[in-house]
């Protein structure tokens, strides 16, 4: 699937099949997540997208081709990638923090993306991830993207303990993946959303829900016995990254994964708050590639449990449609997947 021009109806098509890095892999995609980060893309929100582009960044597949210098992998290896593609020479990568590669490339943005059969994979051996045979392609989708980036943002970023609350502002698939993340790590989770159905699923999942309102803070910071620990901002937007700030207690962690673009990038913070209570700010964008290893040990375990965030499972010929359909509203909760396989 292709767009030529931002906005513009996103067409399936027949291209080229992508070139095999020397150094990286070809992978027969299986399964890919519809994301929001994608319809940004589509929309124009992001000055990195090269025309005409084919979207996606969260996949899982097989091995097809391998260039002559990759190693580490074989063809017919079942593998996903985190949606960063990093360089691994530059300071951060051989820091291990992969994740903000400085000279990183991104499918579906930089790169010809995965709503197609195939994708390539530059520096096959450092991101490549190998996947369990038990754990399916549709449920393994969204370890690049959405359900990694909560194991990121909670474990690494917020540093969750066990017996800790965590606040949880927005319950899509970053939402929905970082409830399911906290609980495994023996924390109680409160999440906020407008949509009842996320809020219905949200509380399936073992959190306590609030709906969105004028006393939604009032509410999670009584919940918590006066706020939070960690609140995480999956949503993106002045109001729930406001929200996830004000729900805190002294000494809290508030995490920003989800974009805050164009008239909403600019959110008001309550310094004043940030002094008194000593609370942190922090930043989280994808999960470094080393730490997959933890993220998938908790899966195989049983502990975690990304097909709890999969919402709505359509066919190759559906993305279009669904891509442009994550400008309005809600239709089902969690994760879209197009299975390709």
């Amino acid at each position: 699937m292709q767009y030529d021009a931002f906005d513009a109806t996103p067409q399936i098509v027949e291209v080229a099949p992508p070139e095999c890095p020397v150094d990286g892999a070809v992978v027969a995609v299986a399964a890919t997540g519809v994301c929001r980060s994608d319809w940004h893309a589509w929309r124009g929100h992001d000055d990195s997208v090269r025309l005409p582009q084919i979207p996606g960044h969260e996949f899982a597949g097989t091995i097809v081709a391998l260039g002559p210098d990759a190693t580490g992998f074989a063809v017919g290896d079942r593998v996903t990638a985190p949606f960063i593609f990093a360089c691994g020479e530059c300071p951060e990568c051989r820091s291990g923090a992969t994740q903000v590669c400085s000279r990183q490339q991104q499918p579906g943005f930089t790169l010809p993306g995965s709503f197609a059969e195939q994708v390539a994979v530059p520096h096959a051996a450092l991101n490549l991830v190998r996947l369990p045979d038990a754990l399916a392609f549709v449920d393994a989708a969204g370890l690049g993207c959405r359900f990694g980036t909560a194991f990121h943002a909670l474990h690494t970023q917020g540093r969750i303990r066990d017996g800790e609350w965590v606040a949880v502002f927005g319950c899509g698939g970053v939402g929905l993946s970082a409830i399911l993340v906290a609980i495994a790590a023996g924390a109680r989770v409160v999440a906020v959303d407008v949509v009842p159905a996320a809020l219905d699923r949200a509380r399936e999942l073992g959190a306590h829900v609030v709906p969105q309102s004028p006393s939604a803070i009032d509410e999670v910071r009584r919940l918590t016995g006066g706020g939070a620990h960690v609140a995480l901002d999956a949503y993106g937007s002045r109001a729930t990254s406001a929200a996830s700030v004000a729900s805190l207690r002294p000494k809290g962690r508030h995490v920003q994964v989800g974009l805050l673009l164009g008239s909403e990038a600019e959110p008001a913070i309550p310094m004043g708050r940030v002094i008194g209570d000593e609370l942190e700010i922090l930043g989280s964008h994808g999960i470094a590639v080393h730490e997959y290893a933890a993220m998938l040990a908790e899966i195989v375990a049983g502990r975690l449990r990304p097909d709890a965030t999969v919402g709505a499972v359509i066919g190759f010929d559906e993305l279009p449609g669904a891509l442009v359909a994550m400008g309005g509203p809600i239709s089902s909760p969690g994760m879209t997947v197009a299975s390709i396989a």
